[in-house]
């Protein structure tokens, strides 16, 4: 009895921490430098403004190119000192073709389709600029993310920046739509605390860049193409910053069905880097990047979603032990998590039935998240998970974005 309750208390307390506890942790020790005047902002020179590329690895995106060239040449930043670069390799719909007929746009396409980061290996042997800026074909920016990320590496310490995600809001969301919003809005205050205490633990691809010369080519079959290149950045003795001003759009998946092949993939790709940048869990050689790095990645895509499964029929033996319809701690934890996969079933009942109750996507979103892993897990040990992409479905647009 003695034992289940200190594996019940032990999976609880790594449960929270990995989802909550990491949070309060930061924004704790935030307060207490800042307090001490710790918290140091490097101005640097600000007259730099180096020559920037914009990478675009792009297949099949002819919807979106037109409106994504627009939005790359409005950006407020010096054009001359702009290079658009786009490599598709395998598309077939005409991408390569139709960017051709902009005479500013740089345009690397070969037939064979061989992923996502292949075509980023071969693109960047082109890439003259200190700086690379990668992003998506089917996400804008907002107008000053060049200069806001600029500003960041006029700090010679800072080797990768990483912009924020943001994604449309619809008062007629679907639970995948508005749950992806919330999450990203929590993700994004972490990455703030995590780079005022030292650096971001990755990138996001819709919108990050790297210092030109710290490039390190990927291995072909890599899922996470931006998680790896921006954390082997950070290896390397550099730190990830964070400019939520800096910042890339895009409409959220169109259903939970779609979020879900999406949050596989990633789990998947998570997996794969864990095992990759294993010398990374040495926290006695990487320090305050190691314990960040397991705090908010490395727990939430291995031990959590298993000690959540585990959770359930040990808390049910200890209610019922202690008494199920008593209102001991046991009893009233087990009724508390029963409740609460009740409301993520609920919401996927309403959800397919076009009902839309926004109180329940937070648990569907956090069940479809934790079940991704396993999902994601199983295509990772099967190595059955394709290095191309498979495009989710996105929803319609808004005018007003949510990170």
């Amino acid at each position: 009895m003695e034992f289940l309750q200190i594996i019940f208390w032990v999976a609880l307390f790594i449960i929270f921490y990995s989802y909550l506890g990491y949070g309060i942790v930061l924004f704790v020790i935030i307060k207490i430098r800042r307090a001490l005047g710790l918290a140091i902002k490097f101005e640097g020179n600000k007259d730099y403004q180096p020559e920037v590329t914009l990478f675009v690895a792009a297949y099949n995106e002819k919807d979106y190119l037109k409106e994504k060239v627009a939005n790359s040449k409005s950006l407020n930043y010096p054009q001359d000192k702009v290079t658009q670069l786009w490599v598709t390799d395998g598309s077939d719909d005409g991408t390569p073709e139709l960017l051709q007929k902009f005479s500013d746009v740089k345009v690397l396409h070969q037939p064979k389709r061989a992923g996502k980061i292949a075509a980023m290996n071969r693109g960047m042997k082109h890439v003259k600029t200190p700086i690379v800026i990668f992003s998506d074909g089917n996400t804008n920016l907002g107008q000053e993310s060049i200069n806001e990320i600029v500003k960041l590496f006029r700090n010679p310490k800072v080797g990768c920046v990483s912009g924020e995600k943001r994604i449309y809001s619809n008062e007629s969301d679907s639970a995948a739509g508005a749950g992806e919003g919330l999450y990203w809005k929590y993700e994004s205050q972490l990455k703030k605390w995590d780079a005022e205490l030292y650096s971001v633990v990755g990138a996001a691809g819709e919108l990050f860049a790297i210092r030109t010369e710290l490039w390190q080519e990927v291995e072909k079959d890599t899922l996470l193409d931006d998680f790896m290149i921006s954390l082997r950045v950070a290896m390397a003795g550099y730190t990830i910053q964070y400019n939520p001003d800096a910042y890339a759009i895009e409409s959220a998946s169109a259903n939970v069905k779609e979020e879900l092949k999406r949050k596989v993939r990633i789990s998947a790709g998570g997996i794969q880097s864990v095992v990759r940048l294993a010398s990374l869990l040495n926290i006695f050689k990487y320090g305050t990047l190691s314990f960040q790095y397991i705090s908010h990645r490395v727990l939430r895509w291995t031990l959590t979603p298993l000690l959540l499964l585990l959770l359930i029929p040990i808390n049910l033996k200890l209610a019922i032990d202690e008494g199920i319809f008593t209102l001991g701690i046991y009893s009233l934890l087990f009724w508390a998590q029963v409740l609460f996969y009740a409301a993520a079933l609920l919401g996927w009942f309403l959800e397919n039935r076009k009902i839309r109750l926004k109180l329940l996507f937070v648990p569907y979103y956090f069940f479809i998240m934790n079940l991704s892993v396993f999902l994601g897990f199983n295509r990772y040990l099967r190595g059955n998970q394709s290095v191309n992409w498979e495009r989710a479905k996105r929803g319609g647009t808004a005018t007003e974005a949510v990170a």
